[in-house]
């Protein structure tokens, strides 16, 4: 499990550490992990040219730092200080002695240098860079340097993953002690590129603020028949989708559901003929929820329309899936009442209707969207997007790692939710059944689209694989 703390967190974990070492400890440990990282992207270090925008905080002192290590191996290293009174002053006199140098002119080392280390806001930096920064970050990112975030690129937030104003776009990040939300959660995670951990000794609470699963973890939840399975043990999972317009919703969400574990598909709704001649194994009914027979979960809402089924499925007392078409309209008091559990997969536009406000803010604020809608309605959040939330009124919110632009694309959402749909149908709790069903939805679209265009249906195909592929328990 990937885990990530916000700062808070983790600034209590390192004045609790730095209580049992001697002064400067802990930034020395950084600053040798941040030299060595630069070392490794740069493959030599003797002759390159480094950079170091060097802000007021303790980044600035880590840039410093690392700056020297680089200068003592032979690099020619210049710092640009953008307040020169509050730069770290034993960090600079330790780059001086090492050999490096204040720049006279930022702007002519910048368009020279091999590697730039982004030292100029920390952890606690809030609504982006300051304007004096802004033309030294454009030179930075103008240039043909590497550019390297010293723990967090500037001015994104740590905790939100937003980005309120201009920030510096990075090739690398090197954080250290823990992952930050913002690293992991976009528009943020965009900002930072490759990120690299580093170990510097924190001791972290067990609860963090987000995590995202990885292959262990999902392989852990997948189910696994036994050996006294049937149909039924397995789960049955319910679809209400389709209309006259879309019937291809219905077709898609079947495929999603027959791939996600559950022993039988039941579904109801005007698209019978179209699932029959795809799917043959349905179990389909013209009536109505209540009379298609016992499910162990319900799937409502892909390409409903404006058709029935919303309100008898979440009359139901098993858990249920509302996607797409029903969600428009939802009661938050009907869902807080629900016994089971609810399971809203929106996305940004939906949520934004949701929680009325505008699109914008919810995808330039995912984590607190996600959060304000699993609090508002009393149900767990699939948050889809660019970065996909799952999100619970309690716990870290989960962060999925495999998603894929290619999977913007129409339909891709009804099979998501199929395949989520028929993981709770087996068991699966709305977190777990969120998180794994956003999981093996990403990598089923990596394996489809290897770099090409994709369908909706193309990524259903690709599930098998994609739940080969996490179930491996030694991944490549």
């Amino acid at each position: 499990m990937r885990t990530g703390y916000d700062v808070d967190t983790v600034r209590a974990a390192e004045r609790e550490l730095m209580t049992h070492l001697p002064p400067g400890t802990l930034m020395q440990r950084a600053a040798a992990a941040l030299a060595a990282a630069c070392a490794n992207m740069l493959g030599r270090v003797y002759g390159t040219r480094i950079v170091l925008l060097v802000g007021s905080g303790d980044n600035g002192g880590d840039a410093l730092y690392a700056g020297a290590r680089l200068a003592r191996r032979g690099a020619g290293v210049s710092a640009v200080l953008l307040s020169p009174d509050r730069a770290h002053p034993e960090g600079l006199a330790a780059l001086e002695r090492a050999g490096g140098r204040v720049a006279d002119d930022p702007f002519e080392v910048l368009a020279a240098a091999d590697l730039v280390l982004d030292g100029i806001i920390g952890i606690g930096g809030r609504g982006g860079l300051r304007p004096d920064a802004v033309p030294l970050a454009r030179a930075a990112r103008g240039s043909n340097a590497l550019v390297v975030a010293v723990d967090l690129p500037s001015g994104v937030d740590a905790d939100t993953g937003e980005v309120r104003g201009e920030a510096l776009r990075a090739d690398a990040t090197v954080t250290f002690g823990a992952y930050k939300p913002g690293l992991l959660i976009d528009p943020a995670r965009e900002y930072a590129g490759v990120v690299h951990i580093v170990p510097i000794g924190l001791d972290l609470p067990s609860v963090p603020a987000v995590e995202a699963l990885q292959h262990a973890d999902v392989a852990d939840l997948l189910p696994t028949p036994a050996a006294e399975s049937d149909k039924y043990r397995r789960g049955v999972v319910g679809v209400v989708a389709g209309s006259a317009r879309y019937p291809g919703a219905a077709v898609l969400a079947v495929a999603g559901a027959l791939r996600g574990g559950a022993g039988a598909v039941r579904y109801v709704g005007p698209g019978g003929d179209a699932v029959i001649a795809r799917f043959p194994e349905t179990l389909v009914s013209d009536g109505s929820p209540a009379r298609a027979g016992r499910v162990q979960a319900w799937v409502v809402g892909p390409g409903l329309g404006d058709g029935p089924g919303v309100e008898e499925v979440l009359a139901s007392d098993v858990p249920v899936l509302v996607d797409a078409d029903g969600l428009h309209g939802l009661d938050p008091e009907v869902v807080r009442a629900r016994s089971a559990a609810t399971l809203l997969t929106p996305h940004a536009g939906e949520a934004a209707a949701l929680l009325g406000v505008a699109r914008e803010e919810v995808e330039a604020g995912r984590l607190a969207a996600a959060r304000a809608l699993a609090s508002r309605y009393g149900a767990t959040v699939l948050l889809k997007g660019s970065t996909t939330l799952v999100a619970d009124a309690e716990g870290p919110v989960r962060v999925n790692p495999t998603g894929t632009p290619w999977l913007a694309t129409a339909g891709s959402g009804d099979v998501l939710s199929g395949l989520t749909g028929s993981l709770l149908a087996t068991g699966l709790s709305a977190r777990d059944a969120g998180a794994v069903g956003a999981y093996l939805h990403g990598l089923a679209g990596r394996h489809a689209a290897q770099g090409a265009p994709v369908t909706a249906y193309g990524v259903a195909e690709a599930l098998p694989t994609a739940w080969q592929d996490a179930a491996r328990p030694n991944p490549q």
